[in-house]
């Protein structure tokens, strides 16, 4: 069942978060819903502009709609990840996406807020939900770039002032995580104080955590010890992700984990079987490992087991 994220974030606000992860293909999708009802947690499918065109948007959104009819219990929104304008409209126009994020946090404070609240207007005409962001993440990520020296942490009193005036239904805020595999370098936390204060000027007010891959080390080692060249890689402690879920933040980003599980797989599998061509066994085993993870950081979210109260709580 599609529901917008307005929904589940408020369920979630202030007990846990939602795992927001990125697909790209069949594999993915199957890996998600499965570890998703597997450990009983609602989710948000996030699709980003490279996503729209890695194959064909229409091919993308069918294979969601697949899924939908093979997992029926499943309860998730369906998001558009990083859009710019254009693409935030060519989304709600769809009928498809519950839920769309406008980024223009590139732009000036005044630019933004124009932006977004174009964005949130034609959104919420089609009772759609829109978030915004404020403050830029360092790293990259597909379209994204931004060079740490760029990166700035959300200021809690703009955050107010932007919240009021765009009218947008929860906030990315920079709070140092960055995007990619390399986000952190030493023992660098998340800022807590950035969200506390955060919380206390927009209290009940959904927060968004980008950059949020905790990389794991055992992962890039196999990966490695496969052929890889991963090094220096850094990601968030999931020993944050509910601390942060209790300071408002409903919605976790994760991504480049995924990635790097689906390289683990493919890399330690033809390494193993280098006679091997057929890309189905490799795939098979992908899903079920994906699943696997999907569901462990459900838990890390203590998303995991709230589907049936959820669903009460909808009155499905």
């Amino acid at each position: 069942m599609i529901v917008t994220t307005a929904q589940l974030f408020k369920h979630a606000y202030g007990k846990y978060a939602i795992g927001a992860y990125n697909i790209n293909n069949a594999e993915q999708t199957m890996g998600l819903f499965k570890g998703a009802i597997a450990s009983q947690a609602p989710f948000i499918i996030q699709i980003s502009k490279g996503a729209r065109k890695y194959t064909d948007k229409r091919m993308l959104e069918a294979i969601i709609r697949a899924a939908s009819v093979i997992f029926p219990e499943a309860i998730f929104a369906v998001h558009l990840d990083h859009g710019d304008e254009e693409t935030c409209y060519e989304c709600i126009n769809s009928g498809f996406f519950s839920s769309v994020m406008i980024d223009a946090s590139h732009d000036p404070f005044d630019e933004n807020v124009a932006i977004t609240k174009r964005v949130v207007t034609a959104a919420h005409a089609k009772g759609i939900s829109v978030e915004a962001e404020l403050g830029m993440l360092g790293g990259v990520e597909e379209d994204i770039k931004v060079e740490e020296g760029n990166a700035c942490l959300t200021d809690p009193v703009e955050a107010a002032d932007f919240v009021k005036k765009t009218g947008c239904d929860s906030l990315a805020c920079a709070i140092g995580t960055s995007h990619g595999a390399f986000k952190f370098k030493g023992k660098q936390s998340l800022h807590f104080d950035v969200l506390d204060k955060i919380k206390a000027i927009l209290p009940g007010f959904p927060l968004v955590m980008h950059g949020s891959s905790s990389v794991p080390q055992d992962e890039v080692a196999r990966i490695n010890a496969a052929g890889g060249k991963i090094a220096g890689s850094m990601g968030v402690d999931v020993n944050e992700y509910l601390p942060a879920a209790t300071r408002g933040v409903t919605k976790v980003n994760i991504d480049t984990d995924g990635r790097l599980v689906w390289t683990r797989v493919h890399r330690e599998y033809f390494r193993d079987h280098p006679g091997e061509f057929d890309f189905r066994p490799p795939g098979k085993i992908f899903i079920e490992e994906y699943a696997k993870f999907i569901a462990s950081r459900n838990v890390l979210l203590g998303s995991a087991g709230q589907l049936s109260d959820l669903r009460a709580s909808l009155g499905k």
